[in-house]
């Protein structure tokens, strides 16, 4: 028996850390991820590989993260008709891992799709936020629903997405600051502000919100310039919360003066990635060509009206 499954990473447009409690966040899929093969063995513990990164594990080792998020996974697929008692998973990723793009869900749902290529989307989910839970100790839940789903959507906490409906693509330059992150320590982190300061924290994540709401409309419009504008605000915020770094501020500034319309950090922020909104498919250019020339690599990355148009015969993305 042999199983094989992808998912897509994606990007934050506005909302982290607020959607850790309860804010809503607008999320996007991305035409980068995982793919996973799964193949049947007789006998012995199920192992992972991750190719490329020169990573595996075994579900009997307790000695990392890898193998306890596997063996988690592993724990709940199991429960169902049909998942191997014992195999072998191989992943391969074209994501920064620690980039704030959603590796580790990417990979995490891409696992589960391959030991069951016939379970329903909310199974999948469920095994992955099992997975996702050792990494992120209290992950919001949006990287792996937005993964699994792909296209533009406003993630709640404990609610189903909402699709938001595109006016036309939405062209994002997506760079990565060169520094890993940790989602665990920044939800961490911003968990110890808020009880310092839960005033302040709380006005933040209120002003969080409103501007998502309002990116929302802005994005059912067609108003890509107040997308934008409703992006550095939201950058405004989180650099409040601690949560950005020099590379990010740098990142961002760059784009900007480079035309792209607003530009944020994605993710949970303290490193990892930065998106910006570009104006036109050639105006993505300049923005890559000016993070390259100061020494920060990056990738365009598409968000269409329709993304169920690059399904495979399985129903997943390429």
């Amino acid at each position: 028996m042999t199983g094989v499954g992808y998912a897509g990473g994606k990007t934050i447009l506005l909302g982290e850390h607020s959607v850790v409690y309860g804010g809503p966040a607008i999320a996007a899929g991305i035409d980068r991820g995982a793919r996973a093969r799964t193949t049947a063995i007789d006998k012995g513990p199920s192992r992972l590989f991750i190719r490329g990164w020169g990573l595996s594990a075994s579900e009997t080792d307790d000695d990392n993260d890898l193998a306890r998020a596997f063996r988690a996974l592993l724990t709940a697929a199991r429960r169902r008709d049909g998942v191997p008692g014992h195999c072998e998973v191989e992943v391969e990723a074209n994501l920064p891992p620690g980039g704030g793009l959603g590796c580790s869900a990417a990979i995490g749902v891409a696992i589960a799709r391959s030991l069951d290529t016939r379970a329903p989307e909310t199974t999948v989910l469920d095994w992955t936020m099992a997975w996702e839970q050792v990494f992120h100790g209290n992950p919001s839940g949006v990287d792996a629903a937005v993964s699994a789903r792909g296209g533009c959507f406003v993630f709640r906490k404990g609610a189903p997405l909402e699709p938001v409906r595109l006016r036309g693509p939405l062209y994002l330059c997506i760079g990565n600051t060169g520094a890993t992150s940790s989602t665990k320590a920044m939800v961490d982190a911003v968990a110890r502000l808020r009880e310092r300061k839960p005033e302040l924290v709380e006005q933040t994540f209120e002003a969080i919100r409103v501007l998502v709401n309002n990116a929302r409309l802005a994005i059912e419009a067609g108003d890509r310039q107040a997308l934008g504008r409703l992006m550095d605000l939201n950058q405004m915020l989180l650099s409040g919360l601690f949560v950005s770094t020099s590379e990010i501020e740098r990142m961002c500034a760059v784009a900007r003066e480079a035309g792209a319309l607003g530009a944020k950090l994605t993710g949970a922020g303290g490193g990892g990635s930065v998106v910006a909104l570009a104006a036109t498919l050639s105006a993505s250019d300049a923005i890559l060509a000016a993070w390259k020339a100061d020494g920060f690599d990056g990738f365009l990355a598409s968000v269409v009206p329709d993304a169920r148009g690059h399904e495979l015969e399985n129903g997943r993305a390429p």
